[in-house]
């Protein structure tokens, strides 16, 4: 989306759809100062009526190599700088598509595993959700992150600590018979 016309006034008086109820931020590689003027618009407009919603709060993405880049974490945050106001999280660690899921499909706690690589999110919504939980350490946690927290005396802390690790998901394979 571009901005209408060369000036903050032109911006803010370009039509808004008012069938929109909601402002979704989700991992976007268009984002851009016109779209976040547009969510802000949208926020302000329908006040408390018009939710805010993020898919998650990564704040980095790791590639190989040990590169990364910005992950949705910082465009939810530039929404929620703007609005000045919380986005309600869907995805990890929030347990709301947890138990969507499992009242979906009658998944039971008990016997289900959160595999993941980052503590934060995947290990912290695992543990959250009463499921044994799994890290792979081919995400953004190194091991030292997790004795750190085990080793703390902090039960916040305790709640990232995986209940199993691996140095890969491919050390699975000989598990599941493959």
């Amino acid at each position: 989306a571009a901005l209408p016309g060369p000036a903050p006034k032109d911006w803010v008086q370009a039509p808004l759809d008012p069938a929109v109820r909601a402002v979704l931020v989700g991992f976007d590689e268009h984002f851009s100062y016109a779209k976040l003027c547009q969510a802000l618009r949208y926020l302000l407009r329908g006040g408390p009526d018009c939710l805010l919603v993020g898919t998650n709060r990564d704040h980095r993405l790791p590639l190989e190599g040990g590169a990364g880049i910005p992950g949705t974490g910082c465009l939810v945050k530039a929404v929620e700088t703007a609005a000045q106001r919380e986005a309600f999280i869907v995805g990890k660690p929030n347990r709301f598509m947890f138990d969507c899921v499992a009242g979906e499909f009658q998944v039971d706690p008990a016997r289900t595993i959160m595999v993941g690589d980052r503590l934060d999110t995947d290990i912290l919504m695992g543990n959250e959700c009463g499921l044994t939980t799994l890290l792979t350490l081919t995400g953004v946690t190194a091991l030292d992150e997790v004795r750190g927290h085990q080793d703390s005396g902090c039960p916040a802390r305790h709640s990232l600590v995986p209940d199993f690790y691996v140095d890969s998901i491919a050390d699975l394979l000989p598990a599941l018979g493959q």
